[in-house]
C-alpha cells in the first residue's frame, strides 16, 4: 500500500499531518510547562498548557494521560509484577514495596480545564481518564490547562532521585503525558515495566531549580546567557540572577521530554561534522578519562549512523550520566557512567541508535519492541565493530547465541505481543533485542546485503516522524528488493517456528551429483548452498523459496552462482543436480555466511571425503 503524506500549514502557523489513507493520520500535542523542582523536598510543582490536535476522523469524548510516577508506590502494578515474575529485574525486585511516604513517587492533579471549563478525572494506577467538557470533533483542537504536583521517587527504574552513582535527579516520565491515539485507538497502557509511546509535538519547558544544579536533556536551551555552566558561547557574558535559576528549553517535533539535574555535572561539548552538537554531562571521578574518550567515539558513531541508516535530523544531542543503566529519550540519553571504556561506548552506541528508531521513526515500542530495541541493537552492534575495527561478520554473534539459548530453554514466546505481557523477562529481552537483531541480519541473507542497506535507508527516510508499523517496514523491503517478504515477517513475529535444514545425502548418477536437502524445521527459507571443489574453486547454488516470487542479487560476483528452481515450502526435501562427479567435490554447506538462524547447524555441512560411497542411502 502506498501512503502519501500531505503537510499543510494552518493559519495559526502550526502544521498538521495527514496521509493518503484515512487511518494513517497522526494526532499532535504542543506542551508549554513551567515547573519548579524543589531539591529540599524532591517535589515538582508546575503548570502545563497542552494544545491537542485531533487529526483523526473520530469524535473524541475523553482523553487519557499517563502518570508514570504513580508506579513507584507499594501495591502498584510494577511492584506486584516484579514480586511475582520468576525472573525479576534486579533493579526493581522488591524495592518498591519497601518505599516510605517520602520515597514513593506520585503525580497529583490539582486542577484541569478544557478551553477554560473545569474537568473531572478518574485515576487508575498510572493512567488518568478524563471525560471532556465538550467533544473534540475531527480536525479540530482543544487546550488543556493543568496544575500538578509530583514527588520524585527514589531511583529504582529509569526515573528518580539519588541514584547509586550519586546523580541527584533523573527526570524521565516526570510530567502528566497525554496518551497516543491512532488508527488502533487509545494506547493508554499502565506503566508496568517497559516501553513507551508518544504523540508528536513541540515542548516549551521552563524548569526552576537551585542555581547550583546543572541540567541536560531534551531540546535546545533558550537562555544560555543567564545559565552559564558551559552552555554559553565564547565571549558571552553570563548574567545569572540571585536565587533559583530558570532553565528554558524548546524541542520541536519530538515525542517526549526528559532531563537530568545534578550540582556536580561537568559539561563538555563536541561537534559531529555536518551533524549535531553533542553535549556530555557527567561527574568527574575514577572514570573521567573514559568520558573524555567517549566524546570521540560518540562523534564516530553519529557519522556511522548518518551514513549507514539516514541522517539524524535534530541540531543537538545530550549524553547524560544518570538513570539505572541506559535509556533513550528524544535528543538525549541517560546512562550510568561508572563503566569501563568499552562498556561506556557500548551503552552510548545503543542508546544513541535509539534516536533513529525510537526518536525519529517512533514505532510503537510497547507493541513492537523488536522494531525499536532490535533495530537499535543491530545498528549499534555494527557501529561498535566499525569503531573498534572488528570482524563485521561476527557483529551479531551474541544476538544469535541468545536466540538459540532461548529456543533450547523452552521459554520462547511469539514476539507479536505487548512488551509487558511476556511470561519471563528473559523471553522479552531475547525477543525484543536479540530476535529483532536476528530478524534484520537474516533479512540481509534473504534480500542480499547491498539491497538490504539501501532498503534500510529508504525505510528511515520514508517513515521518519510517522510511527511505522511492521507492515510498513516490510513493504519498503519488498519495494526495494522486488521480493515478497510478508511470509518472513509473519513467521518470525507471529510464531515460534524454527529454522532447521540439513544436507541429507549426496549420490552420484551417470556422472552427475545429486544433493538432497531436508527441511527439518517448520520455518521455510531460501537456501545458499556452497559447493567446494577439490581444485579449490567454489560454486554457490541458490535455491529460493517459492514464497519470495523472485531472487536476490548475487552477493559475491567472484563466486559462480547457479540459480536453481524454487523450493515450495510444503516439500520436506529438495534434490539439486550438479553436472560434476561427486569425487570432484570436497564439501557441501548450507549458508556458509551463518546469517540464517538455523537452530542445529551440525548437519548443515557435508564433508564428501568422509562418505564411504556415493550411493543412495535410501536403497
Amino acid at each position: 500500500m502506498h501512503y502519501r503524506s500531505i503537510i499543510t500549514l494552518c493559519l495559526l502557523g502550526v502544521f498538521t499531518v495527514s496521509y493518503g489513507q484515512d487511518y494513517r493520520w497522526q494526532q499532535r500535542a504542543e506542551y508549554s510547562m513551567d515547573v519548579k523542582l524543589d531539591v529540599s523536598t524532591h517535589k515538582v510543582n508546575g503548570t502545563q498548557k497542552l494544545v491537542y490536535y485531533n487529526n483523526s476522523k473520530d469524535t473524541l469524548t475523553k482523553v487519557y494521560y499517563h502518570l508514570f510516577f504513580n508506579a513507584f508506590q507499594p501495591g502498584s502494578m510494577m511492584d506486584v509484577r516484579s514480586r511475582n515474575i520468576v525472573d525479576p529485574d534486579a533493579r526493581v525486585a522488591d524495592r518498591i514495596v519497601k518505599l516510605n511516604d517520602k520515597e514513593i513517587g506520585y503525580q497529583h492533579i490539582e486542577s484541569l480545564k478544557q478551553d477554560g471549563k473545569d474537568l473531572t478525572w478518574n485515576i487508575e494506577g498510572t493512567v488518568m481518564e478524563v471525560p471532556l467538557a465538550k467533544p473534540l470533533l475531527p480536525n479540530t483542537k482543544t487546550t488543556f490547562d493543568m496544575k500538578f504536583e509530583s514527588q520524585v521517587p527514589i531511583q529504582i527504574r529509569r526515573s528518580g532521585r539519588d541514584s547509586k552513582e550519586g546523580i541527584a535527579y533523573s527526570m524521565t516520565q516526570w510530567y502528566p503525558k497525554i496518551a497516543e491515539y491512532d488508527f488502533k485507538g487509545w494506547h493508554a497502557y499502565q506503566y508496568v515495566a517497559r516501553e513507551f509511546q508518544g504523540v508528536w509535538g513541540d515542548f516549551d519547558v521552563k524548569i526552576t531549580i537551585d542555581p547550583r544544579f546543572v541540567i541536560g536533556g531534551t531540546g535546545i536551551l533558550q537562555n544560555p546567557e543567564k545559565i552559564g555552566h558551559g552552555y554559553e558561547t565564547a565571549g558571552t557574558k553570563v548574567n545569572r540572577p540571585a536565587g533559583d535559576l530558570t532553565w528554558h528549553f524548546v524541542a520541536k517535533n519530538v515525542i517526549d521530554f526528559a532531563f537530568a539535574a545534578d550540582p556536580d555535572y561537568t559539561h563538555d561539548i563536541a561537534k559531529v561534522p555536518n551533524g549535531p552538537t553533542l553535549h556530555f554531562f557527567y561527574q568527574k571521578g575514577d572514570k573521567t578519562s573514559n568520558w573524555n574518550e567517549l566524546q570521540n567515539y560518540s562523534v564516530k558513531h553519529f557519522e556511522f549512523m548518518n551514513k549507514t541508516f539516514g541522517k539524524y535530523p535534530y541540531e543537538s544531542y545530550s549524553i547524560i550520566q544518570g538513570g539505572d543503566g541506559g535509556m533513550e529519550y528524544p535528543m538525549c540519553t541517560l546512562i550510568t557512567g561508572e563503566r569501563s571504556l568499552g562498556s561506556l561506548v557500548g551503552v552510548m552506541a545503543h542508546e544513541v541508535s535509539h534516536s533513529w528508531y525510537q526518536g525519529v521513526l517512533a514505532s510503537n515500542e510497547a507493541l513492537y519492541p523488536w522494531m525499536d530495541e532490535g533495530f537499535t541493537d543491530f545498528s549499534s552492534n555494527e557501529s561498535m565493530n566499525y569503531m573498534f575495527n572488528m570482524d563485521m561478520s561476527k557483529a551479531h554473534d551474541g544476538s544469535y547465541n541468545s536466540y538459540f539459548a532461548l529456543v533450547r530453554s523452552g521459554l520462547q514466546e511469539p514476539i507479536s505481543q505487548h512488551s509487558d505481557h511476556y511470561n519471563t523477562n528473559r523471553a522479552y529481552g531475547t525477543a525484543a533485542y536479540s530476535m529483532g537483531t536476528v530478524f534484520l541480519h537474516q533479512l540481509k541473507y534473504v534480500m542480499g546485503e547491498e539491497t538490504f542497506y539501501k532498503a534500510m535507508r529508504r525505510y528511515y527516510n520514508t517513515w521518519k516522524f510517522k510511527h511505522p508499523e511492521p507492515t510498513d517496514f516490510i513493504r519498503v523491503m519488498e519495494k526495494t528488493s522486488g521480493l515478497q517478504l510478508g511470509w518472513y515477517l509473519s513467521y518470525w513475529t507471529n510464531t515460534t517456528k524454527r529454522i532447521d535444514y540439513s544436507v541429507k545425502h549426496l549420490v552420484e548418477k551417470e556422472g552427475e551429483t545429486l544433493i538432497t536437502l531436508e527441511r527439518i524445521g517448520d520455518f521455510p527459507m531460501p537456501i545458499d548452498l556452497m559447493i567446494t571443489y577439490k581444485d579449490g574453486s567454489k560454486e554457490m547454488l541458490y535455491i529460493p523459496t517459492n514464497e519470495t516470487l523472485g531472487k536476490k542479487a548475487n552477493e559475491n560476483p567472484n563466486i559462480k552462482r547457479t540459480d536453481a528452481e524454487a523450493w515450495p515450502w510444503v516439500y520436506p526435501t529438495y534434490t539439486a543436480t550438479l553436472a560434476r562427479k561427486a569425487e570432484e567435490i570436497t564439501s557441501v554447506e548450507i549458508d556458509p555466511s551463518l546469517r540464517m538462524a538455523d537452530v542445529d547447524r551440525k548437519n548443515n555441512k557435508l564433508e564428501v571425503a568422509k562418505l564411504k560411497a556415493f550411493e543412495d542411502p535410501t536403497k
